[in-house]
C-alpha cells in the first residue's frame, strides 16, 4: 500500500467520527505504477458519480480510499449535508453544512484526508462545498447540465487532472450579483478583495434568472455571457449569495442563484479561496470561462492563492478532534 495511502487512512481515523464524509472506505488496493505522474496519490471518489471518471483519475496513479457522503434527496436543493450516516460537518465550523451535494468530496480535502477528490456538479454542487469549505473547486465543460469535477488545495494538481498548459494573465470583468441574485454584502466584499490580482473591470451584466430554465431542463447559449467572454477572459462573482447555513438547511435562499447559470451554458467554472468573513467561515470566489478554457480558471486560482494566502493563513491541518500520541 503506497505510504500517502496509509497516511491518508490513518488521518480519516481520526477526524471522520466528527466529520461524517465517507459513505464507504475501501480496504483493499490495486497496485500503482510507480512512472504514472500522481502515482500512489490517496483520493476520494464523490457517491453515484461516473465510473469512468474515477477510471481516468485511477489511469494517472490516483489511489480511490473511499466513497463520500452525499445527501440523501430529502434536502431541499441538495446544498447541505445529511445523508443515510448522519450529517456531514464543516471542519471549520461542526455546527455549519459543508454545502452539497459533493458534501464529503469537500469535507475530505478540507480536512486534509486525501489532496483531491471528485464530485459533480448539477447546480453549483462542486462550487457551493468549495467554498464554504475553503478549498478549491473545478466545474468542468460540459454539454449536459451535469458536470464532473475536483476539489483541491492545489493548482497543480488541477493542471496534472486537466492536462493542462500553463496560461498567463487571463483579463478579468467582475460582477457581484448578475444582475438578479441577492448577495450579501460580506460575501461580495472579501471576494471582490480576492480579485484584486485579476484587476477586474466592473461589468453591467444583467442576466435573467435562471430558474425558470432550470425546471424546464433549457440548456444552451446564453448570449449575455457570450458578449461578456468577447471581452474577457474570466467572468468573476462571489460563489455563493451567503455563508454555511446550519443543519436545519438553508430557509428560502438559494444557494445556487450564482452557479446554476454556468450548468445551463455549459462553461467552466471554478470556486477559490477568498478568505474568511467576521465568523471565521470560507468565502469563495467564482471564476467563469469560455467553453474548453480551464487553463484560464487554473491561472486565476494560482494568482488568487498566492495574494490570499500571503494576506491570511490557511490552517488545513488544525482540525483535528482526536491527534496521534
Amino acid at each position: 500500500m503506497p505510504d500517502l495511502v496509509v497516511e491518508a487512512l490513518a488521518r480519516l481515523a481520526r477526524v471522520e467520527s466528527s466529520l461524517c464524509a465517507f459513505h464507504e472506505v475501501f480496504s483493499s488496493f490495486a497496485p500503482v505504477d510507480p512512472s504514472l505522474p500522481l502515482a500512489g496519490m490517496p483520493i476520494a471518489v464523490k457517491r453515484g458519480e461516473r465510473r469512468s471518471h474515477r477510471e481516468a483519475l485511477m489511469a494517472l496513479g490516483c489511489v480511490p480510499i473511499g466513497l463520500t457522503t452525499t445527501p440523501d434527496g430529502t434536502t431541499p436543493w441538495q446544498t447541505w449535508g445529511r445523508n443515510s450516516r448522519g450529517v456531514t460537518r464543516n471542519p471549520w465550523n461542526l455546527d455549519r453544512t459543508p454545502g452539497g451535494s459533493s458534501a464529503g468530496s469537500a469535507v475530505a480535502v478540507a480536512a486534509g484526508v486525501v489532496p483531491l477528490a471528485t464530485g459533480v456538479d448539477g447546480a453549483g454542487s462542486i462550487r457551493i462545498p468549495a467554498a464554504w469549505c475553503g478549498v478549491l473547486g473545478l466545474k468542468t465543460t460540459s454539454t449536459e447540465r451535469a458536470a464532473v469535477g475536483v476539489f483541491t488545495r492545489d493548482p497543480d494538481l488541477l493542471a496534472t487532472y486537466l492536462g493542462t498548459p500553463e496560461v498567463s494573465s487571463p483579463t478579468a470583468v467582475w460582477s457581484s450579483d448578475l444582475g438578479f441574485a441577492t448577495v450579501d454584502d460580506e460575501q461580495a466584499e472579501i471576494a471582490w478583495r480576492a480579485a484584486a490580482p485579476l484587476q477586474p473591470k466592473p461589468v453591467d451584466l444583467t442576466l435573467p434568472d435562471p430558474a425558470e430554465d432550470w425546471f424546464a431542463g433549457r440548456c444552451g447559449p446564453n448570449p449575455a455571457l457570450d458578449a461578456v467572454f468577447e471581452i474577457a477572459d474570466l467572468l468573476l462573482t462571489p460563489t455563493t449569495p451567503g455563508p454555511p447555513h446550519g443543519h436545519d438547511g438553508p430557509g428560502a435562499r438559494i444557494n445556487t442563484s450564482l452557479t446554476w447559470a454556468f450548468n445551463l451554458s455549459g462553461h467552466p467554472a471554478i470556486s477559490i479561496p477568498a478568505g474568511f468573513d467576521s465568523d471565521g467561515l470560507p468565502v469563495g470566489l467564482q471564476a467563469v470561462a469560455r467553453h474548453g478554457r480551464e487553463a484560464d480558471l487554473i491561472a486565476a486560482a494560482r494568482a488568487v492563492l498566492d495574494n490570499v494566502l500571503d494576506a491570511q493563513p490557511h490552517p488545513i491541518e488544525w482540525f483535528d478532534p482526536n491527534p496521534p500520541r
